[in-house]
Formats: C-alpha cells, sequence, structure tokens
C-alpha cells in the first residue's frame, strides 16, 4: 500500500535509515502507475512499488547504485516502457530519485483514504472482510457488542493495523450516527432484528456512501416491507445492497464472500469519485449466506 511506504517513511527517517524515495513524476500514455506513486528502497530492502516488471527493477538498481556511491543529489531519469525496457505498456514514465530525509517526506502528502467504513459484525465473514481490507488505504470502524468474537489476527496471522479500528460496544446501532457523511457500511451482524436496527438507522441518515447487507433475497424483501411499512423513502430503500458481493463469485466460504464483498466496495468508490469529478465536487466530500 502506498500508506505503508509513508509510514516505513517516516520510521526510517527517525531511526536514520540510509534509503532513496522513488517518485512516479510522470507517467503518459500505458504506464503501470500514476504520477505521484512512490516507492522505498534501502540496501537490502524496498516498500511500495511503482509498477512492478523491469520498470521497478531498474529503479531499484539506479536507487541502490546511489547509496552505494553516496552521490544522493536529487535527479530524474526517463524510461520509455516499450522501446528502452521490452515491456509491453506504450507509454512513458519519469522517475525521480531522492535520498530520505526531512525535505523529501515534506513532498510526500500523506493520502486520504479511499472511504470510511462501519463494518457491523464480528463473525467470519467479518474477520475476512476486515483481513483483506486490512491491506487496502481505508479507514474501518469493525463494531460488535461481543469483545469475544473480536480475532486477535487476521486470518493471515498477522496483528491488525491502526486504520481497522475495534468497537466494542452494547448499543450498536448506536454506532450508525458516527459515522461522517458519505460513509460506507456493511451489516452482516449474528442477529436479524440487530440487521435491521442498523440498516433502518442508515436508511435514515440517508447519506450513505454505500449499504450492503449480507443475506438472501428472501431476507432483503421481508426487510424492505418492514421499511416501507416504517415510512423509510422507497428510493432511499433501493439504494441498499442484498445479497452482497459482485456477480460471478460463487461459494459460501467466508473468504470467497470477502473477496466478493471487498471487490463490490472498490467498484461503489470508483463510481463514487467519478460521479464527483463529473459534478466538479471536491473528492472529500464523497449471492450470500442463506441468512
Amino acid at each position: 500500500m502506498d500508506r505503508d511506504a509513508r509510514l516505513a517513511a517516516v520510521q526510517w527517517l527517525a531511526q536514520r535509515q540510509p534509503a532513496v524515495v522513488v517518485e512516479v513524476t510522470e507517467a503518459k500514455g500505458s504506464a503501470p502507475r500514476a504520477a505521484g506513486t512512490r516507492m522505498l528502497v534501502a540496501a537490502a530492502q524496498t516498500v511500495g512499488t511503482i509498477g512492478g516488471g523491469h520498470l521497478e527493477l531498474k529503479a531499484i538498481q539506479s536507487a541502490r547504485e546511489m547509496l552505494r556511491t553516496q552521490e544522493l543529489a536529487p535527479h530524474s531519469e526517463h524510461y520509455p516502457l516499450g522501446p528502452a525496457l521490452g515491456q509491453c505498456c506504450g507509454g512513458a514514465v519519469t522517475l525521480g530519485f531522492a535520498a530520505l530525509d526531512d525535505a523529501a517526506l515534506a513532498r510526500w502528502p500523506a493520502a486520504p483514504p479511499m472511504f470510511h467504513l462501519q463494518l457491523y459484525g464480528a463473525g467470519h465473514v467479518g474477520r475476512a472482510i476486515a483481513t483483506l481490507l486490512a491491506t487496502l488505504d481505508v479507514v474501518v470502524d469493525w463494531i460488535d457488542e461481543r469483545e469475544e468474537e473480536f480475532a486477535s489476527r487476521t486470518t493471515l496471522g498477522t496483528p491488525w493495523p491502526s486504520h481497522i479500528r475495534q468497537v466494542c460496544v452494547d448499543a450498536v446501532d448506536a454506532e450508525v450516527r458516527e459515522a461522517p457523511p458519505g460513509a460506507y457500511y456493511l451489516v452482516l451482524t449474528h442477529n436479524h432484528d440487530l440487521d435491521l436496527r442498523i440498516t433502518e438507522a442508515i436508511l435514515r441518515r440517508g447519506d450513505f456512501g454505500f449499504l450492503g447487507l449480507i443475506g438472501s433475497r428472501t431476507k432483503r424483501q421481508r426487510f424492505i416491507h418492514r421499511y416501507e411499512q416504517r415510512g423509510i423513502a422507497p428510493d432511499v430503500i433501493a439504494r441498499m445492497t442484498c445479497p452482497i458481493g459482485v456477480e460471478g463469485i460463487t461459494g459460501k466460504q467466508p473468504e470467497i464472500i470477502a473477496v466478493g464483498v471487498v471487490a463490490q466496495l472498490l467498484q461503489a468508490h470508483q463510481g463514487n469519485t467519478s460521479t464527483l469529478r463529473s459534478t466538479g465536487l471536491p473528492a472529500a466530500t464523497y449471492s450470500n449466506l442463506d441468512v
């Protein structure tokens, strides 16, 4: 993740670890990463990626040569991807090389998260989804009333990163009001009545970027009937996604469900970002288990 690379830069700078920041300063045509993408290169370690392939190999070699010779003056190198590197991409990339220091870190802005998600439910599916989201530039409030259900580590056995925040409260549905405008929501608790209360609170807010409810189409219809009885507008109800997950990914294993759901969140993010761009608004404003 780009966030991980910047966090590593902060740590390495504090530890006085010699390193070079490699930045995509210009990308034309078909290029693996956009301008502003950075990676860190030390003598025996790299963090982040500028796109992989021969381009990244050459960049790492150049950065390590800077470290070896102590010739650390900032400079740029231009790479036509096709003819120079034998890559299929038809574009060209300019890379900037600079020693990791206070000035380099000051030029490296902390990227905002793609979205803020409230994830309700710490069961098997919730844990699998949270594990995937642990690898992305997002903020997650992972909410459940059962403290013992929160796993101490991801399904891969790694510690939870700081952007996955475990929230244990009794009044779970009251957490809806704590989310920022435009937040995303996934509701997959152990209790249908609790699912109903949470989703109703989200629908009544109406300012969600995405609302997904785990369950069958039968569950969806039952919930819709109750929402209608309680006076929620049909156009708001129609924005709820249930079942969750992209079509074409089948299987009821938690890990398979999680892949489809996280892909759907990314689709929603892309669609919301495109809508904001088309309106000229700033980006800062923006089949499952049969249960």
